[in-house]
């Protein structure tokens, strides 16, 4: 019995005891860690050895001409002026009922811009109006009398003939009905006075609505509702002469003073550069108009008139500007030099020809072959090969190649 005990005990399952040891997930944990020292390694490895930036300083090839810009001849000041601007009032002395417009607004020809109160000139068309049914009314009685008339003398004129009436009793029926044909051709000229008088309150009632005599821009709203316009400036300072004033934008330009000393620098059509006191960054190519033929004796100055070519937003009325008049350009111009300049140092001889290194968008260099052309002073001619506006590498150090990576250390 012990000894068969003994042998149950030992088919019995202990389970605390720990399981047996593999070495399955201690390889796998290697492993994982000898894949992550490799991706260390090798980037640390790319970090040392990766290509290094070359250090290079770069100018802009500039087309032939475009340097040597026209001096000037006379440096003068101004304003921004409009040839077309109006202050907008009504026609008539009235109440404003509405205003329609805000500063800054754009409207266009013909857009109503404020209502008057149009109380006293829709009663004056009602008594135009209900007038003309008058007139015509007594048109159409005196029309009736006549056509009776008409009938009555052609009915006397035939008894007349037979001797059955006297021969006064028809001249008085024919005298009657020639007074109402008379009454009636007054009763039809009263008529059409009537309908121009209709006409006349007519343009009355549409004098109450003020409109935009051309598009432009609102600089200045002028009235508010409930207050009264006039065009007389009736009333004195209570009464607006106006609703607002309009400017067209496309009619902007400067007006200068030139002093009478140097107004014979100044010749039309010549071309102006003009800066504005807001935007002294900003230089706008203009032309002389004309030249007003006055002078002001107070100042001593002469008027100059100078077209804007370019239009923007930002020009706006009564801006200071100073305008430099340019010497005119040169008819010879055509036969300048043709092709860019570039730095002289830029320019390198690499086997057989002369090699520029230019700079792309992602910082390498390009070695492109040129045909140089002659010196001028630091710079140099290109006439093939560069296009204004690429960059190049002045002074290029020797171990730099096409496709190598630069930093631009200062731009010229």
């Amino acid at each position: 019995m012990n000894a068969s005990h003994e042998l149950l005990k030992e088919l019995r399952i202990d389970r605390k005891a720990p399981p047996p040891p593999t070495g399955g997930g201690r390889r796998t944990l290697w492993i994982v860690l000898a894949i992550v020292l490799l991706l260390l390694a090798a980037g640390v490895a790319w970090w040392v050895l990766r290509p290094r930036p070359i250090e290079v300083t770069t100018a802009p090839a500039v087309a032939m001409g475009s340097g040597a810009q026209r001096s000037s001849v006379l440096d003068a000041s101004g304003y921004v002026v409009a040839r077309r601007m109006a202050t907008v009032s009504a026609k008539i002395t009235g109440k404003v009922r509405e205003v329609m417009i805000e500063e800054g607004m754009r409207v266009e020809e013909g857009q109503v811009m404020a209502t008057l109160d149009p109380i006293d000139a829709d009663a004056e068309r009602a008594l135009y109006a209900s007038q003309v049914q008058a007139a015509r009314s007594q048109v159409a009685g005196l029309q009736a009398q006549v056509k009776q008339a008409d009938a009555e003398a052609a009915r006397l004129q035939s008894l007349v003939q037979q001797q059955l009436v006297s021969r006064s009793q028809y001249d008085q029926t024919v005298a009657q009905r020639d007074s109402l044909r008379a009454q009636l051709q007054t009763a039809q000229r009263n008529v059409r006075v009537a309908g121009n008088q209709l006409a006349i309150a007519e343009l009355g009632v549409d004098n109450n609505t003020v409109r935009a005599p051309f598009s432009g821009v609102v600089t200045a709203k002028a009235a508010q509702p409930g207050e009264i316009v006039s065009p007389l400036s009736a009333g004195g300072g209570f009464t607006r002469t106006g609703i607002g004033t309009i400017v067209d934008m496309d009619s902007l330009e400067i007006e200068v003073d030139v002093g009478e000393a140097f107004i014979g620098r100044v010749q039309p059509k010549m071309p102006v550069e003009a800066v504005l006191n807001a935007y002294p960054d900003w230089k706008i190519p203009a032309e002389v108009i004309a030249i007003v033929p006055t002078a002001d004796r107070g100042k001593a100055t002469v008027k100059v008139r100078v077209a804007i070519k370019t239009r923007d937003p930002r020009i706006v009325p009564e801006m200071g500007v100073r305008v430099s008049f340019l010497e005119q350009a040169n008819p010879q111009a055509a036969d300048a030099p043709k092709g860019v300049r570039v730095p002289a140092d830029a320019v390198v001889s690499r086997g057989n020809g002369s090699v520029v290194y230019v700079v792309d968008d992602q910082s390498r260099v390009q070695a492109r072959q040129v045909q140089a052309g002659i010196a001028l002073n630091k710079d140099r001619q290109v006439l093939q090969g560069l296009r204004p506006g690429e960059r190049v590498v002045t002074r290029p150090p020797d171990d730099l190649a096409d496709g190598s990576l630069v930093t631009e250390a200062a731009a010229r």
